[in-house]
């Protein structure tokens, strides 16, 4: 190569091409790593030079050169692809290798309008002279290639227009741990700080989206999930139209409840005029989700509920078919339909379904979530009055219709609303559930709004975050890393600003918070069992014992400093009704693994002193924040060795953990026969989760004859779900003979939910 080749630097004068400057950069990225080339990054490198490039594409040139040599083979390629692009990130942000120190960093932040300015206000130089000395920036050489490129897309403070980076990741950690803590006693908090710090940037604890892009900056709305209901009016509709756009626009992940909807044809006004049906005001909901692109982190998502037995739910189950006119489709948002006994039994004993209006059947919707007793003999009871509109189907029609376009979109979700109240920590006749979340693992009271400043109405909000279960060598540490999840996130709560009081009145009566897991696919393989053949079910159970376990021990340890949260009397928690008391009693027939921790004192005590939080947990996706940790993603089994997701920062390939030590033990997706181990694992996870899962189904149609699954096995994965207590499904995943490798990047978390 022509040494003589000149160069762009950032300050436009050319120099001479210097290669033993390039390669000490890549000797030193390469350091400690096994099996790397030093001079095959070179090569890939070099040829790609030309005249007058620029320092800056020199680096973009040699970080993609070692991206590409990302495989099973030689792993540690991802760790010298993230050496060379944290080298880039930091001469980029601070015009050198070396950080500043910490307060001259933030004082510049805070002046240039990028940092928070409380910032500068709760905190003393001397104190951040101290949190400097809790920074170990040699963490940001842990991060694997795909984890740099979500952080500069995503998290890391910049102008979203000149893609100008201004800080690094250490500095957001630490400065992330510093806003939640800045209101602790000034004796202790700095120990707070030290310890959520450590946790987070050694991937104990991952953060979601919301967190990480905006803690620390001007922009103070964190929760990841959102839960908006409608009423059946033209006020409340707008009012619900208006929360969406609000929050939409602030990163988060939407949940719209619009099953009070009348059916068309219904009358208005006494018959002056009949409805136009749901329809339409899906229409009105979907363009104030797309309205808004969240700061250019994400785009708008939202999943929309209503019940099976809905007068129009031939034409809602289709709405995502790619069949039909823009007239009779609303093809851009997801839909969650909602279930419970009643239907189920209909299907199995091969009887009908009768859909209403739920404007003609009074009592009938609010029964559906808050007494199953009492929704079966109003249903019975309408389904004999001649004088109510109605239409009878086979539930076998209703269900595989479901089933079908589940199959078909991929998209179809499913809420087992009876499940989502009597194993639940509302109770339901007081404060019922009556909808989830674009990620279906959020489960919260909700009440309609009449207008956008209605102080009556309740938006529900969830913070989340998740324990890295890879990272924690005994369950005893959960203990630890619970206490500061609760502590921060209740922090948030405080911290963060609320654009509509129904949001903020709700947020600060029950404090619900949203703690999950990532990397269970590592931690089965690292302790050598498996989805499929009952051997993870066991272990499976302690381990979410012990979380939900230490995450209401640190709840009720905050209830005695601070207080409990102001509707712990409408939470079963307050009746010493806890999750191991309401869950599926079939579920032990698959498990039936004792429970190990104390119980009853920690019942004694809750109900003494009560919870900060009406709920501590849920598992979500966590799409976005695993490639962070570089852990696998939430509960699910990897499609492959090696994960190559598209993003807008282009291909990004990641190998499971430890690899080369645990390959055997890794169970892929399509290795597994069917869904039934996964959804007991799922069930054994839902008897201690106070929320919900994003649980998945999946099916290879190569398995079954003619290369088709057939309806039998799509019913009977939804009657196992419900029989072991499953509250949610989320995505139906159907393996289509494209590279296993290839994943879609989440609308939702890491979207929106995606922590």
């Amino acid at each position: 190569m022509d040494t003589q080749l000149l160069v762009t630097k950032r300050d436009g004068d050319k120099e001479p091409l210097d290669l033993e400057k390039i390669h000490r950069v890549v000797t030193w990225a390469a350091d400690g790593l096994e099996k790397v080339s030093v001079s095959q990054v070179e090569l890939k490198s070099q040829i790609q030079f030309y005249e007058g490039i620029t320092t800056s594409d020199i680096h973009e040139t040699m970080i993609k050169a070692a991206a590409d040599l990302i495989s099973t083979d030689v792993p540690d390629y991802q760790y010298l692809a993230a050496r060379l692009a944290i080298f880039h990130l930091r001469k980029q942000a601070y015009g050198q290798y070396e950080p500043p120190a910490l307060y001259d960093h933030v004082k510049a932040m805070c002046d240039s309008g990028r940092y928070d300015a409380h910032l500068l206000e709760d905190y003393s130089q001397d104190e951040y002279e101290e949190m400097a000395m809790f920074i170990d920036h040699q963490r940001d050489l842990t991060f694997s290639y795909a984890a740099v490129k979500q952080l500069e897309g995503k998290y890391l403070v910049q102008d979203r227009v000149t893609k100008q980076i201004f800080e690094s990741p250490q500095f957001l950690y630490i400065l992330v741990a510093a806003c939640l803590f800045a209101q602790y006693p000034k004796n202790t908090r700095l120990g707070y700080v030290r310890r959520f710090y450590d946790a987070i940037s050694t991937f104990r604890i991952s953060l979601p989206t919301p967190i990480m892009a905006g803690v620390r900056t001007p922009t103070r709305q964190f929760s990841s999930c959102v839960l908006i209901e409608c009423g059946d009016s033209l006020d409340s509709i707008n009012a619900t139209s208006s929360a969406i756009v609000k929050y939409v626009s602030q990163r988060a992940g939407i949940g719209i409840n619009a099953g009070r909807l009348r059916a068309v044809g219904s009358p208005i006004r006494g018959g002056e005029a009949f409805h136009t049906g749901c329809i339409p005001f899906f229409k009105h909901f979907q363009t104030a989700v797309k309205c808004c692109s969240q700061g250019g982190v994400r785009g708008g998502a939202a999943t929309l509920f209503y019940p099976l037995w809905h007068l129009e739910v031939e034409d809602l189950l289709v709405l995502k078919n790619n069949r039909g006119v823009e007239e009779n489709r609303v093809r851009h948002l997801d839909y969650g339909v909602q279930m419970n006994r009643l239907m189920y039994q209909r299907l199995i004993q091969g009887g009908n379904i009768t859909l209403f209006s739920p404007s003609d059947v009074p009592g009938l919707y609010d029964a559906f979530f808050e007494n199953q007793e009492r929704f079966e003999q109003l249903y019975v009871k309408y389904e004999q009055d001649e004088s109510i509109r109605k239409k009878t189907l086979k539930a076998i029609e209703v269900f595989s219709l479901f089933a079908q376009e589940r199959a078909n979109t991929g998209r179809i979700y499913l809420q087992n609303v009876d499940h989502c109240n009597t194993h639940s920590p509302f109770i339901p006749d007081v404060a019922p559930v009556r909808q989830s979340n674009l990620c279906l693992e959020i489960a919260l009271p909700t009440k309609p709004l009449q207008s956008f400043d209605d102080e009556n109405g309740e938006i529900a909000l969830c913070t989340l975050s998740a324990f890295n279960l890879g990272a924690i060598k005994s369950l005893d540490e959960l203990e630890g890393l619970a206490e500061l999840a609760v502590r921060a996130l209740d922090s948030l709560l405080d911290y963060q600003d609320y654009p509509v009081k129904a949001a903020l009145n709700a947020t600060m009566g029950r404090r619900t918070l949203g703690i999950g897991v990532i990397n269970y696919a590592y931690y089965l393989a690292k302790n050598g069992v498996k989805y499929s053949d009952g051997s993870a079910n066991n272990l499976t159970h302690q381990t979410f014992e012990a979380i939900q376990y230490y995450l209401l021990k640190a709840s009720n340890v905050l209830a005695k400093e601070q207080g409990a949260c102001p509707k712990f009397n409408e939470t079963t928690y307050s009746q010493g009704i806890l999750p191991i008391d309401s869950y599926k009693k079939d579920l032990d027939a698959v498990c039936q693994e004792s429970l190990k921790l104390d119980w009853d004192a920690l019942r004694t005590n809750i109900v003494e002193h009560g919870l900060r939080n009406s709920t501590l947990s849920a598992l979500m996706p966590s799409e976005t924040s695993s490639q962070i940790s570089n852990a696998t993603n939430g509960i699910e089994p990897p499609r492959a060795h090696v994960s190559v997701k598209q993003s807008k920062d282009g291909i990004l390939r990641q190998v499971v953990p430890d690899f080369e030590n645990l390959k055997g033990n890794y169970e892929l997706l399509w290795q597994m026969p069917d869904n039934d181990g996964y959804l007991q694992l799922v069930g054994i996870m839902q008897k201690f989760v106070d929320q919900t899962i994003s649980a998945n189904t999946n099916y290879d149609p190569a398995k079954y004859a003619d290369s088709k699954v057939p309806m039998k096995q799509l019913l009977k994965d939804l009657l196992t779900a419900y029989k072991l207590g499953v509250k949610t499904l989320y995505y139906h995943n159907t393996r289509d003979g494209a590279d296993d490798s290839q994943e879609p990047e989440d609308d939702c978390a890491g979207g929106a939910c995606k922590i």
